[in-house]
């Protein structure tokens, strides 16, 4: 999981943040931790925030 927000090149905080998105996700859905699919959600919606501030 880190791997992929490390060749993201985000910074701390963006990190932290989407992290933070995947793991509400994941206990949204009941499982424990955040999985790949929760990573990449989380993923997504930073890159559609990114998109509108344009």
């Amino acid at each position: 999981m880190a791997g992929v927000l490390e060749r993201l090149r985000l910074s701390a905080r963006a990190y932290r943040r989407v992290l933070r998105v995947a793991l509400t996700l994941a206990d949204l859905l009941g499982k424990p931790r955040p999985e790949r699919a929760e990573l990449m959600e989380a993923i997504g919606y930073r890159q559609l925030d990114r998109q509108r501030q344009g």
